[in-house]
């Protein structure tokens, strides 16, 4: 439903009209942050940075944290991507001859483990609110707010009804699918971040940071055996 002068930048790389929604989430399947409304062909990485850099809804990372994220966003300090050019879906590593070669393998299937999450939480998601499964009749204006009002109604049920018995089948379709592929900071008076490092030391910073982790990560597996 969105006007003929901007249906082209609301066009995804599926030729399909839609918002692009960009959510975070806890291990307990309940969003803790969601942005609704950006342009379904706008780059998730630029969609982030308005999350991060906004007045009102303002994604903020808790100190010393950082989130999963998956390909579609720069490995950032507080933002931890898979590893590039690296096994990473989960069926790579089942079955005979698919035991992990390196410490990159090792991070990468950690973190397709635990970033699957938000793969489940979307099956649960749109298991009662069947309106997400086609494109419903109101303004955009009503679409982009019905995700944010939606995703409060999820976190309820979560809270009041843990037996998921709306979701079952739903999880463990999710389980098995594909899974697709912040800086030194500080707030100024207006409450928005500066950041003190340039793009590329950022990035360089990041990178040793995950390869930090992933080495850890296969010398302690090594000591002990396991791997996963």
């Amino acid at each position: 439903m969105v006007q003929s002068p901007k249906k082209e930048s609301y066009r995804n790389r599926k030729g399909v009209i839609s918002q692009n929604v960009l959510a975070a989430c806890n291990f307990d399947l309940e969003f803790i942050y969601v942005l609704s409304g950006w342009e379904g062909s706008a780059h998730d990485s630029k969609v982030l940075q308005d999350a991060l850099t906004r007045r009102i809804n303002r994604l903020q990372v808790p100190e010393g944290k950082y989130y999963l994220v998956d390909c579609g966003f720069a490995n950032r300090r507080n933002f931890l991507a898979t590893l590039r050019s690296t096994r990473y879906h989960l069926q790579e590593f089942r079955g005979e001859g698919s035991d992990l070669a390196n410490q990159n393998e090792l991070f990468n299937v950690r973190h397709s483990h635990l970033r699957n999450v938000i793969e489940r939480i979307f099956g649960i998601f749109k298991s009662p609110f069947l309106i997400f499964k086609s494109a419903p009749p109101f303004s955009f204006k009503t679409q982009a707010e019905m995700v944010l009002a939606c995703a409060a109604l999820h976190n309820f049920l979560r809270k009041k009804c843990r037996s998921d018995e709306f979701c079952s089948d739903e999880d463990e379709e999710n389980e098995n699918q594909t899974l697709e592929g912040n800086e030194n900071q500080t707030l100024d008076e207006s409450g928005i971040e500066e950041n003190f490092e340039t793009q590329e030391q950022e990035r360089e910073n990041a990178r040793k940071w995950r390869a930090t982790i992933a080495a850890n990560m296969w010398r302690d597996a090594t000591n002990t055996g396991s791997q996963i």
